[in-house]
């Protein structure tokens, strides 16, 4: 039928069809033939070349005892041994055969399209500082060669080009029989094996074992390298099975029942802009350091649904990327630019939301104090954070919390109602408990607000929280000068804490410095500023009955007498002054002080400082003020004071004096640069 289209050949057209067909044919064949011929030898350059090249470069010996081609597209390897120089053997391979798909091959792609792989072990051994796994970490000798390198890297390209070489490697069809993966050092012995592994047109389920038969963690999904589509979970055959090495490496214990990690797209918008979609879910993951807590955390169940964008300068996460955790859903907004400045964006909009779902979601073990807090009502939350790393001194922080309709049902471990009453106290010096005394009038030792000098109470807030009763526990221009110097220390050199924050941490909260228990502080201070449970006096009046002011010295009663054989009642505005400057380091009270118990001459400057911010906040116009803020006035009490010191070169003396307090300066003096800093920005001239 289709005859009437098609063009009508003769006779002697067909012949040359027939002829150049052929023709065509005989070539290709040559070609094989020829390739076919060459093939062996361009193989055995091949392997000399990357042995030469790892003797040279890594001093590692590559041992091939046979390698041939199977067929067209088969390439064959056997007793494959690599040995580092020195060193024990990294990894030895019985067989291994490679075959490549020819399709891909005619337009320059190299793509697998079957693994065999038989009785392969990797073995890493660590003997004292000696490894044989260093040379991947030893840096190469500098090439003279000068190189010019490109002054635009498009990072959405980078990505592409490594997921493009990844899955291409990953073929669809694979069997892998008698692996094992194994690490040894003078304290741990652990190995992976998998017995057999395969991937049947891009279905893929395994086991792997821990040691024999210690472990066994069951793999499965499905790859497609085409479509650079992967989709893996992860299941533990016995519950609270742990991921090896982590523990015996990093004190790090690490357990789930279910990891399912997908990827099911790689999608390029544009030239500079690529996209990676998919997801992940954890259930019943367990985990266990000391730096976090000193229990189990256990997290059940939690999504996250969305992607990654990666353009070429920027990385951040999709619109709509969602995290779940049991009932509670948010949608970060998170970006991290390149160029031209190095800038680092956060959003947090969550809309208004039933906030038992939110303490509900908080994994069991994290936040102990919390454990069994009932909540109602709906709350809101806004976070807006942004920051130039080479610029942080000019960040934004905004945290805006509508909770107007929180109500506390019930306290969890930490009740902030016994703060109305007497309560037992625990001192502690680090993390070990010196002694225990009763917060209330049964304590002799127990000073009501009342009667307490109103200039120590003035020194104290505005030495550490000179917003204490306006604020509802944080104070958000501190907040933002803590994270401004803890970058520009590239540490965690500086908190923010408000005098309810550290009220909540001395009470309430263990004294181990980990990131978790700062998070638990400022949850914890936010459900009792906000329940308005515990009023701003009691507040304060607990604050200063319980802190340290010396080593052994607690509470502003022993304080009083310990320095200045005095009651609380009695301080004047240079003893009020001197306390109130030694409270973020109580143990080094006592160096402020020469023989003659005046104190030294370096301490006058934070005289100065906090006259300063009293003077600001105008909170010094109905007392008498001497010269100086009483400086000459703190007499320190005649017991504590050092033995007079040896006769010699005056010049030495102060050098001496300079040295022992070098670092104790440098602290005060960025807390007092904070501090007028942020007085500055709220009270402008």
């Amino acid at each position: 039928m289709l005859d009437k289209y098609l063009p009508k050949i003769n006779a002697n057209q067909k012949k040359w069809i027939g002829i150049i067909v052929v023709t065509l044919l005989v070539l290709v064949g040559v070609g094989v033939a020829v390739g076919l011929s060459k093939r062996d030898i361009y193989l055995q350059e091949a392997v000399s070349k990357a042995q030469r090249k790892l003797k040279e470069t890594y001093k590692v010996d590559l041992q091939i005892q046979k390698y041939q081609f199977e067929g067209l597209r088969t390439l064959v390897l056997e007793d494959v041994v690599v040995v580092p120089e020195d060193r024990d053997t990294l990894a030895t391979i019985q067989k291994l055969s490679v075959s490549i798909r020819l399709f891909p091959l005619l337009f320059g792609n190299i793509k697998i399209a079957a693994l065999h792989l038989y009785d392969g072990k990797v073995a890493f051994v660590k003997k004292d500082s000696v490894s044989n796994y260093d040379f991947l970490f030893r840096k190469k000798e500098k090439d003279t060669t000068v190189i010019e390198e490109p002054t635009e890297r498009n990072f959405a390209e980078f990505v592409e080009k490594i997921a493009k070489q990844v899955f291409s490697k990953i073929p669809n069809d694979m069997q892998m029989v008698n692996v094992e993966v194994s690490y040894k050092d003078e304290n741990t012995s652990q190995k992976i094996r998998i017995p057999e592994a395969i991937i049947d047109d891009g279905d893929f389920e395994t086991s792997m074992f821990l040691n024999e038969h210690d472990a066994e963690w069951i793999l499965n999904g499905h790859v497609d390298g085409d479509a650079q589509q992967l989709k893996v979970a992860i299941s533990a055959k016995d519950k609270n099975t742990e991921v090896p090495f982590l523990k015996s490496k990093y004190g790090l214990k690490v357990s789930f029942d279910k990891l399912v990690f997908d990827l099911n797209r790689i999608k390029k918008q544009s030239k500079n802009l690529l996209f990676l979609e998919g997801g992940w879910e954890y259930e019943n993951l367990v985990v266990n350091h000391y730096r976090l807590s000193d229990q189990d955390i256990v997290l059940p169940h939690g999504i996250a649904e969305g992607g990654i964008q990666v353009a070429n300068d920027y990385i951040a996460l999709s619109e709509g990327t969602r995290v779940t955790v049991e009932d509670f859903t948010v949608s970060p907004i998170l970006k991290y630019t390149l160029k031209p400045q190095r800038k680092l964006e956060l959003a947090i909009h969550t809309g208004r939301f039933n906030v038992q779902h939110f303490f509900d979601a908080i994994p069991q073990g994290l936040f102990e104090s919390l454990d069994g807090v009932k909540v109602e009502g709906e709350v809101k939350y806004d976070l807006d954070f942004s920051v130039v790393l080479d610029d942080p001194d000019n960040l934004i922080f905004e945290s805006r919390i509508d909770d107007a309709d929180l109500k506390i049902v019930k306290w969890g471990k930490a009740d902030i109602n016994s703060l109305n009453s007497s309560f037992v106290y625990e001192a502690y010096d680090d993390t070990t408990m010196l002694r225990t005394f009763v917060v209330g009038p049964e304590n002799p030792k127990f000073v009501s607000l009342n009667s307490i000098s109103d200039i120590l109470k003035t020194t104290v807030r505005n030495t550490e929280d000179p917003f204490f009763y306006k604020h509802n526990g944080f104070e958000e221009e501190a907040f933002k000068l803590s994270i401004a110097t803890n970058i520009k220390e590239k540490k965690f050199k500086r908190g923010a804490s408000t005098i309810s924050m550290q009220l909540v941490k001395n009470v309430f909260l263990n004294r181990k410095k980990t990131m978790n228990r700062k998070l638990e502080e400022i949850l914890l201070v936010w459900l009792m500023e906000s329940s308005g449970q515990v009023s701003k006096d009691r507040l304060f009046e607990v604050y200063l009955n319980v802190i340290e002011w010396g080593r052994n010295v607690y509470g502003i009663s022993e304080a009083a007498n310990y320095y200045f054989l005095k009651q609380p009642a009695d301080l004047n505005i240079g003893e009020s002054l001197f306390l109130s400057s030694i409270i973020p380091r109580p143990k080094t009270g006592l160096n402020s002080f020469d023989y003659t118990g005046q104190l030294k001459p370096w301490v006058q400057r934070h005289f100065n400082t906090y006259g300063y911010i009293m003077h600001k906040m105008g909170e010094l116009k109905n007392i008498s003020v001497p010269d100086n803020y009483g400086f000459y006035e703190v007499v320190l009490q005649p017991q504590l004071r050092p033995a007079a010191p040896i006769m010699r070169d005056t010049a030495t003396y102060d050098l001496d004096v300079i040295d022992e307090h070098e670092q104790i300066m440098r602290d005060i003096e960025m807390e007092e640069k904070t501090k007028k800093s942020i007085l500055d920005k709220l009270f402008p001239q």
